[in-house]
């Protein structure tokens, strides 16, 4: 029998018994990165050898490049690939070592034999056969960032968060999966993208986002937890927040607060998956998974959330952690430390008392009154004052962290002392020296008319 990958050639001449050359290229399995790899040929014949020629193909078969070649008239033998001189076993089989495979290194490969008919040297008998060398990648990067942030949250409607999971570096695709507090997490595939930003939910809508405080008292004895079974007819759908309308319902003023509701939740939150993958120059995978669902920052805060990712070239699962924290006790800096007349004052954000994630959204306001540049409020970790009057002395500045888990306020004050090197009274309030040109103005002038008088 002739083996898959092996071709069986018969010359016919003036011999009695026509020569034969069989050649197989025994196959292999996957390999991966780094690893050392061995190609073997094996070819039977009654003919004398002629010649053994290795190639790589390349693009799809219309490039061979020569990587071995061995020629009996010469006999010698002679590599064209790096650091290979080892001398080859040419009766039954001819071996090619790749010390260290590459991802370049994976393709088909091919195996050409040559020999003499026996009856006469005018005359070769040519087989070949060919093999695919598939070179595996583990993954070299995996990260977790929440999309869409840092940006506004409302504290009183229910809104979809995203997680993003981002794996690189890997061939073939990975099996990129979720958990939760070490639990996997099963959820709804999204096989298509969404079809525009922030509106890609199905129809699943949450019923109401409203906190506890105003939910009717047949709704609250019958929905929350440890609660009698409600009926089919107040159940409210689960799923993704979606675009409503306007809400009718007021809202008491003694129910704002800075602290999120606890939104009514009859059941645990339905998760929606997404993956894609798109190949990279270097023949790698670019692998991106995504999981969606209504937040609900009463039993989402401190919750751990786990991307991992399964593939043929890892021994064990690789893994990225993230913990969604609100933000407490941001810690601000201002430079310089005793701020003078003149001086550009920086007050800064350098951190929390806790790891916090998804990054926050900074949002900078003076207490009963506008900034120096006079907006209303600055966006950013760093609130610069340029050229600090003397009026700004005392102010108050409050710096308002947020993410979709929560939100805190920090207040600062700023003490402005004198400036030696500007004397009192000779700056206003936009900086300018105009005290003293002022006198100076005054007192020529009534200089000039006293002169006039007299």
């Amino acid at each position: 029998p002739i083996l898959p990958g092996s071709s069986r050639l018969f010359f016919s001449s003036f011999s009695p018994l026509p020569a034969y050359l069989t050649v197989s290229i025994e196959p292999l399995p996957p390999v991966v990165v780094g690893d050392a790899v061995t190609l073997k040929c094996n070819f039977k014949t009654d003919g004398k050898m002629r010649e053994i020629v290795w190639y790589r193909v390349t693009d799809g078969g219309t490039i061979k490049q020569k990587i071995f070649t061995f020629d009996a008239m010469f006999s010698t033998n002679f590599s064209h690939m790096e650091n290979y001189r080892k001398r080859e076993d040419l009766v039954y089989q001819s071996t090619v070592r790749l010390p260290e495979v590459r991802i370049s290194d994976n393709g088909p490969y091919e195996c050409h034999v040559g020999i003499y008919d026996r009856a006469t040297r005018e005359k070769v008998v040519l087989a070949s056969g060919n093999v695919f060398l598939n070179v595996m990648a583990p993954p070299t990067s995996i990260s977790v960032l929440a999309a869409d942030t840092p940006a506004p949250f409302s504290r009183y409607q229910a809104q979809n968060f995203t997680l993003v999971c981002v794996v690189s570096g890997g061939k073939p695709a990975p099996l990129v999966y979720f958990k939760r507090d070490g639990e996997p997490i099963e959820a709804t595939p999204l096989p298509e993208p969404p079809a525009g930003t922030g509106n890609w939910a199905p129809r699943n809508l949450l019923h109401r986002d409203l906190d506890d405080t105003k939910v009717p008292k047949s709704l609250a004895g019958e929905g929350e937890v440890g609660g009698g079974q409600s009926p089919v007819t107040v159940d409210p759908p689960r799923g993704l927040a979606a675009e409503r309308g306007p809400v009718t319902e007021i809202i008491p003023e003694t129910v704002v607060s800075r602290e999120f509701p606890r939104w009514v939740h009859v059941a645990e939150p339905i998760y929606y998956f997404r993956h894609t993958h798109a190949p990279v120059s270097d023949g790698t995978v670019e692998a991106r998974a995504t999981l969606t669902w209504t937040l609900n920052p009463q039993i989402d805060n401190e919750a751990l959330f786990s991307c991992e990712v399964k593939h043929p070239a890892l021994s064990m699962p690789m893994q990225s952690e993230v913990t969604l924290v609100a933000p407490k006790g941001p810690k601000i800096t201002m430079t310089p430390t005793r701020a003078r007349v003149g001086d550009t004052v920086r007050i800064l954000v350098q951190g929390f008392q806790n790891e916090v994630f998804p990054e926050p959204l900074f949002t900078w306001t003076r207490v009963g009154s506008r900034l120096l540049d006079g907006s209303a409020e600055h966006d950013g970790k760093e609130l610069v004052l340029e050229r600090v009057p003397a009026e700004l002395n005392g102010s108050m500045y409050r710096c308002t962290a947020q993410n979709p888990l929560g939100s805190t306020d920090t207040h600062t004050r700023l003490i402005v002392f004198e400036n030696p090197n500007i004397p009192r009274g000779t700056e206003d309030s936009n900086g300018s020296l105009t005290g003293l040109c002022g006198f100076r103005l005054v007192l020529v002038l009534t200089l000039t008319v006293i002169l006039e008088l007299t």
